[in-house]
């Protein structure tokens, strides 16, 4: 699919298609093209690394697992070993695929590639983009999930990562 670049957004385009429902109507529909991205959930024994940013678009600091954008080029597991340094300081030996999601399937064609990051060691690397504002957070595994039952974890990404590896936890 193509589409016309969205001003002020290098890699974002919007699309007007016509979509025949099954009903026979045609419509017309936006698809917006943000390309494909990568999050990892940063795994350490009994604690894991979640980022705590300020999150424009829905006006509020949200906890989240790093995340980033595939550039042109690259591919997933490219991108998050790129990723998780430069927005937390870590590198992973290991990184387990568990998947891929649409996060918004009803307007974009974006694909996220989860993945859990493990073997974890400081890195010099370290170096997030000019507008972003991030805290790393370390917390336990079982606080992780606390988050996600009362609220505090919101963040669709990171509570599909969470499910992964708590399901995996209880297999046998």
């Amino acid at each position: 699919m193509s589409g016309t670049p969205i001003p002020g957004k290098k890699k974002i385009t919007l699309e007007t298609i016509s979509v025949t429902l099954p009903s026979g109507v045609v419509k017309e529909r936006r698809v917006v093209h943000p390309g494909h991205a990568v999050a990892m959930l940063p795994i350490e024994g009994d604690f894991c690394y979640l980022e705590r940013q300020y999150r424009f678009a829905v006006g509020e600091w949200i906890y989240e697992v790093p995340a980033g954008t595939i550039d042109p080029g690259e591919t997933p597991e490219e991108t998050a070993f790129r990723e998780l340094i430069e927005e937390t300081g870590m590198a992973a030996d290991t990184l387990i695929s568990r998947g891929k999601i649409y996060p918004a399937p009803g307007y974009t064609d974006e694909v996220i590639y989860l993945f859990e990051a493990r073997d974890l060691s400081a890195s010099d690397a370290y170096g997030m983009d000019e507008d972003e504002q991030i805290e790393v957070v370390k917390v336990s595994l079982r606080e992780m999930e606390e988050m996600i039952l009362d609220g505090r974890i919101i963040d669709a990404k990171t509570i599909c990562l969470a499910y992964h590896y708590f399901r995996g936890q209880t297999k046998s």
